[in-house]
């Protein structure tokens, strides 16, 4: 079906032939957003994010104030380091659930790294430790 679909609230379609990848908050990462902050009127947000190439530097300690948070690896592996955890690896078709206000850290990445990031609400704050 070819075509744009009737306009319905509540309604995202997204697909990759379309893609817009956008700055976030992170400068070595793009962000492509799925429509879902829109469509759920900022409870939910949705994003894909690429790496912009290999890391090996550790990102600084970080919280979020959010109530929920989950990360899907599509392709690659990101290791991440948390508070009362520890250093994990996560890899294609690897998720988490990072509890509100967990510290933690981003540790290194593939260069081919994707993955899918949902949040609750869409907009939270970030706060360096």
């Amino acid at each position: 079906m070819a075509g744009t679909p009737p306009a319905v609230e509540g309604f995202a379609l997204s697909h990759e032939r379309d893609a817009v990848w956008d700055e976030g908050l992170r400068g070595y990462f793009a962000y492509r957003d799925l429509g879902v902050t829109e469509a759920t009127g900022g409870r939910v947000g949705a994003h894909v994010i690429r790496a912009r190439g290999a890391s090996e530097q550790a990102d600084e300690t970080h919280y979020h104030t959010l109530e929920f948070q989950l990360v899907y690896v599509l392709r690659g592996w990101v290791d991440f380091e948390y508070a009362g955890v520890g250093r994990v690896r996560l890899e294609a078709g690897s998720s988490v659930v990072q509890p509100p206000g967990i510290r933690h850290a981003e540790l290194a990445h593939s260069e081919d790294l994707e993955l899918l990031e949902i949040t609750l609400p869409a907009r939270f704050e970030t706060h360096s430790v």
